[in-house]
């Protein structure tokens, strides 16, 4: 599906007449949009083709009227504003002020995109989610394929350019950032498989498994883990708040079959010396690369010691560069020192905000429930994997973020003021009641009624 045909329908302009036909501006902007969304599964490098078509989004959202802010987004964009602000005082007390003013402008461009974005959801909350959602599936398609056709080598040239450290990492730079990419996409396909009729839920639940089988062969554990939070969170979520038995049984005989495929396909790629050996070597909860002074945890050790030391912070990639030899593998350690504490306790505000707000909207029964329960689902999962692994440039991070602070916002966003003055209503006489204008004709003197007028002569 092209991306104008994903954009005509998804688009959908609040203040708009139904009949109303649209600009071919929006259709414009709605289809850069999906190829935006759709090209950030391919991140081989950065910055990325995406980054470039997000900065044209900034631009141009606002400017085609497709955002809608209101005080809770005002909120969330002030914020990120005073977070960003905190990296910039911390990016003065750098070393290597270049390597990083470069990870900021990257960090300030990523708060900026998630509020824009978010702004675009609550423009029309359902059909700008639905277009997100469907596009971001096509990219993590793409980026899945890539990842099995590499890592099997079915393709001349395709092992060396879709695998990393033997393992797939598909259309990304890092195997790392593949696998929890493609949650949200599985999420999505299994509420379009629960909505469906059993022979059509077929498709969608085939991409499941191959989505499925790529996130496990990135042998990454945080992947993994992700995964599993984000599924039981979204079943959970799904069998409160449905009002349907009937979606409650489908979606338990899902989590059922689910969990018995999960279990099969473990078995059968086992049956391969090298998965086996690979699976074996990153199932163990700890590596050795994790201990000794040099490792993991050391370098979390010593970020502990760095904040502690340093309040304003020391300055994005400082701690790569002169500290420890590997990042932190903490996002919510990392960017205490990329952004000191006040920059980094907004950054621990706004996850925990988005957590606990987040839960309470989505025992709200509003129209764009089961998509919220996605990126809810899927942002439960990578906020935990933050304790393990740095997020803080993750693209879909702030994706999520943005999906679920605009439906959040959506019931409070103001509609863009339109050109057209409406036409002048005249007042409505107010009525009297009955009794009132009994007793007021008892009142009245007599004479006062003219007589009729008699009927005129020819």
């Amino acid at each position: 599906m092209s991306a104008v045909g994903i954009a005509h329908q998804s688009a959908d302009f609040i203040g708009a007449a139904p009949t109303q036909r649209k600009s071919w501006v929006h259709w414009l902007a709605l289809a850069l949009v999906a190829v935006t969304i759709a090209s950030s599964g391919v991140v081989f490098s950065e910055p990325a083709p995406v980054d470039a078509l997000t900065i044209g989004l900034i631009v141009l959202l606002p400017t085609v009227g497709l955002v809608a802010f209101n005080r809770a987004l005002l909120v969330y964009f002030s914020l990120w504003a005073l977070a960003g602000a905190a990296a910039i005082v911390a990016a003065t007390l750098s070393l290597d002020l270049g390597l990083t003013l470069k990870h900021v402008s990257v960090t300030l461009y990523l708060y900026l995109a998630s509020v824009v974005l978010a702004a675009f959801v609550a423009k029309s909350p359902s059909r700008h989610t639905e277009l997100i959602f469907k596009a971001w599936t096509w990219a993590a398609i793409a980026a899945g394929l890539a990842a099995l056709v590499g890592y099997f080598a079915l393709v001349p040239g395709a092992y060396d350019l879709f695998t990393k450290f033997d393992r797939a990492s598909g259309t990304f730079k890092d195997p790392n950032v593949l696998g929890p990419f493609l949650i949200a996409p599985i999420l999505y396909l299994l509420h379009v498989a629960l909505h469906r009729r059993p022979l059509r839920m077929i498709l969608p639940l085939a991409i499941v498994g191959v989505l499925s089988l790529a996130v496990l062969l990135t042998f990454s554990r945080g992947a993994w883990m992700n995964l599993t939070v984000a599924l039981v969170v979204y079943g959970y979520l799904a069998l409160l708040t449905s009002a349907r038995a009937s979606t409650r049984l489908k979606l338990l005989a899902l989590l059922v079959a689910g969990a018995l495929f999960a279990a099969g396909l473990v078995a059968v790629a086992l049956t391969s010396d090298t998965i086996s050996n690979m699976f074996v070597h990153r199932a163990n909860l700890e590596m050795s690369y994790d201990v000794g002074p040099e490792g993991r945890f050391g370098g979390q050790e010593k970020a502990i010691g760095l904040i502690v030391e340093h309040p304003l912070g020391i300055g994005a990639e400082e701690f790569t560069t002169r500290h420890h030899p590997e990042e932190v593998h903490n996002v919510y350690l990392s960017i205490l020192l990329n952004a000191g504490w006040l920059g980094g306790g907004i950054y621990w505000i706004l996850v925990a905000l988005t957590l606990v707000l987040g839960f309470r909207h989505a025992m709200k029964a509003t129209e764009t429930r089961p998509l919220f329960l996605i990126a809810y689902a899927a942002f439960v999962g990578v906020a935990l994997e933050g304790l393990i692994i740095d997020t803080d440039h993750w693209r879909h991070f702030y994706l999520l973020m943005a999906i679920i602070w605009g439906l959040m916002s959506a019931s409070t966003a103001q509609p863009m003021p339109h050109a057209a003055v409406p036409a002048r209503r005249r007042p409505r006489a107010t009525a009297l009641p009955a009794r009132a204008m009994r007793s007021s004709m008892r009142r009245r003197p007599p004479g006062i009624v003219a007589p009729a007028r008699p009927a005129s002569v020819p």
